[in-house]
């Protein structure tokens, strides 16, 4: 049987066999709580140069389709796949093909019959870190292995909205009646996003994340969207600016996991890495103004400092904390407190995930209401 191995930096190695493409690949190693919606996870963006460990024990089962994937052209995002125990066959009536089939289709290079849980729990005990899966031609000795995962660039730092969002603009027409125009600066875009949007009477522009602020205005749109997306938020500093643009001229504002730390740094928070992140379906997140717990999906490695409730003067009137994850704290939504910008940690698109916080949608089509009566 053929060999594959996953290298992590601090020299722990696991022994497994190929499971996709066959080859070498190198990221970020991570962890997805998920137990369903590995397409979804799969083709996310925001998973852009990461390995992702899935805990599920058995990955696979329902095959791969052409209606679930979460980036335009079915595109997967992720840079490598580590599963304990692949399903040999699809057993799904909207399957076209296996998972494995599409990750070969797609050269995307995967690990199984690995010991998910002893990584995992070396993931959640020392941090996410620099990683390589390697197969075929690309096996080596340890040691040169070792050195290929220590020299690829680290996460932080690492600008890669410019590398995920589109090319050029396109739009997303409503569903039924047109009743507002949004421009969404793509970071990292889901295709459910414009979806809800559509569903909800609303005309989207997606934009490149290296639109210009008169480019959004040339729109006339009720609001801009941020996306969500991979990367150090501290690197997207053209897109930082465009949104203080945006709340200067007093938009109608909602950001979505990357998007909440680029409206943060717009206010003027810092960002930081987090040990090992958020990724799954199952986060509890506290909304402050209610006490309301939602259970939510998630993925980011990175996060806004603050406190649950603190409120922060910026230069676009006061703001605060409104949302934190019920596990450790960690910031999960601002707002400005004159009610014209808020933005949320996690992915309320639901893609894959819980329905949880849909309703943002709505408050953000309530704020461009307001706006416009």
């Amino acid at each position: 049987m053929s060999k594959a191995v996953l290298v992590l930096e601090d020299g722990r190695v696991f022994t497994g066999t190929p499971f996709g493409a066959i080859g070498q690949t190198l990221g970020e190693a991570v962890f997805s709580t998920g137990m369903s919606g590995y397409q979804e996870t799969l083709t996310d963006p925001s998973y852009h140069r990461q390995i992702v460990v899935a805990t599920a024990p058995q990955i696979g089962n329902t095959g791969w389709n052409d209606e679930d994937s979460e980036s335009r052209g079915e595109q997967i995002w992720v840079a490598g796949y580590a599963v304990r125990d692949p399903s040999p066959r699809a057993s799904n009536w909207r399957a076209t093909r296996t998972l494995d089939e599409e990750l070969v289709r797609q050269g995307i290079v995967g690990i199984a019959g690995i010991d998910t849980r002893a990584l995992v729990r070396h993931l959640r005990n020392f941090g996410s870190m620099k990683a390589g899966i390697f197969s075929g031609d690309a096996l080596a000795p340890v040691d040169e292995l070792l050195d290929r995962v220590r020299n690829q660039p680290p996460m932080l730092g690492a600008n890669l909205a410019d590398e995920v969002s589109t090319d050029a603009a396109y739009v997303v027409e409503p569903v039924g009646p047109h009743r507002f125009t949004v421009a969404a600066i793509d970071l990292g875009i889901k295709t459910n996003t414009p979806r809800n949007f559509a569903a909800r009477g609303i005309r989207t522009h997606v934009l490149p994340s290296t639109v210009t602020f008169d480019e959004i205005t040339d729109l006339k749109p009720h609001g801009v969207f941020l996306s969500n997306g991979p990367g150090d938020p501290a690197a997207v500093t053209h897109v930082v600016e465009v949104t203080r643009a945006v709340l200067d001229a007093g938009i109608p504002l909602f950001g979505i996991c990357f998007g909440n730390q680029i409206l943060g740094r717009a206010l003027g928070r810092k960002t930081y890495k987090m040990v090992f992140g958020h990724r799954g379906i199952n986060v509890p997140v506290i909304d402050h103004a209610t006490g309301r717990v939602a259970i939510t999906a998630q993925n980011h490695g990175f996060a806004l400092e603050g406190e649950a409730g603190e409120r922060f003067d910026t230069p676009f009137g006061p703001a605060e904390v409104s949302h934190t994850c019920a596990n450790d704290g960690v910031v999960e939504g601002i707002r400005l407190l004159n009610g014209r910008a808020f933005s949320v940690q996690y992915h309320p698109e639901a893609a894959a995930g819980p329905h949880d916080a849909n309703d943002l949608f709505d408050k953000f089509v309530d704020l461009m209401a307001g706006e416009h009566d």
